[in-house]
């Protein structure tokens, strides 16, 4: 079983219009909901791959019931999510159909009192026992401690669970000292990080820092991986207009299924690369187009070496 961790759960509202224009009304042409937060994206489209995911983190409200029930409806998902008195956020993300573009709108997450963070956290270590790996994904909700995650990666480490990161921030740079076995930022991210622009140079800085592979997203030019092992790029064939909401998710969910199934570092990325842009070709995180998955995984180009990064 993979465990994802989603501490600030959401519901996804996605509407599309024809045109998003500042100060004027819009008709939306389609709405549609799902779970969301990283972690139950990353959950989805792992258990499209045919793997048995675990989902945990905190649910809440009518919002969390909403969650909750739809998960239900997820083949392959398990849902263990901890239940708190406030109410789980929605996040709407607006997509114009005319251009492409999409706009995100993220409410912050209900307020976290001592007594839930100390209940997850035993939730949590009990779920590792049956993990073969977790990711620890998005942000904080109001309440949590601002080095959560670092605790989260050093219980996985101690139980020896493979533990991926996917996060930004503080949150971030505290939990890469505690040394996770991944840590997925995208190039903002990692430059926030290490301070450094040039991406090579910022993976090999945030190693320094405690990470043991860093897999950097570069959006539509694809991933960069660097660990003691080797350095690798993964690129698309060529850029996929659509959604990009989700994308990096569902890279994290390639990354996994490739750890779990002990692929060499190449196959994982390519994986990981094809569902990213496979997803941006869909209306809502969490999901993938089949077809064009099976496609570009013939089409993404690998460069690298197995030599120390």
């Amino acid at each position: 079983m993979i465990l994802t961790v989603t501490l600030n759960t959401a519901l996804d509202i996605t509407y599309r219009i024809r045109s998003l224009r500042p100060h004027t009304s819009h008709r939306v042409t389609e709405v549609t909901e799902r779970p969301g937060g990283k972690g139950l994206n990353v959950a989805r489209v792992l258990a499209a791959l045919g793997h048995e995911v675990t989902v945990t983190g905190f649910t809440g409200g009518a919002t969390g019931r909403a969650v909750q029930e739809q998960l239900m409806c997820t083949p392959g998902v398990v849902d263990a999510l901890v239940p708190v008195t406030g109410s789980t956020r929605r996040t709407i993300a607006v997509v114009d159909t005319t251009t492409g573009d999409t706009t995100q709108l993220n409410e912050p997450g209900p307020e976290i009192v001592p007594a839930e963070w100390a209940a997850f956290q035993e939730a949590y270590e009990v779920l590792l026992r049956s993990a073969s790996a977790v990711a620890l994904c998005g942000s904080l909700p109001p309440g949590v401690p601002v080095g959560a995650y670092a605790g989260l990666v050093r219980t996985a480490r101690a139980a020896a669970v493979p533990v991926l990161l996917d996060t930004s921030g503080e949150p971030l740079r505290r939990g890469v000292a505690a040394r996770p076995d991944i840590v997925k930022p995208n190039a903002d991210e990692l430059a926030e990080l290490t301070g450094s622009h040039d991406p090579l140079q910022a993976t090999r800085d945030a190693r320094r820092r405690g990470a043991h592979t860093v897999v950097a997203s570069l959006g539509p030019e694809g991933l960069l991986a660097a660990n003691a092992d080797g350095r690798w790029r993964a690129t698309p064939p060529r850029r996929v207009h659509g959604n990009p909401t989700g994308a990096g998710d569902s890279a994290v969910a390639g990354l996994l299924s490739g750890l779990v199934e002990h692929l060499p570092w190449p196959d994982r990325l390519t994986r990981a690369v094809a569902l990213s842009a496979a997803t941006v070709l869909t209306p809502t995180a969490g999901e993938f187009d089949h077809a064009a998955y099976e496609t570009l995984l013939d089409q993404i180009a690998v460069t690298g070496d197995a030599t120390a990064a």
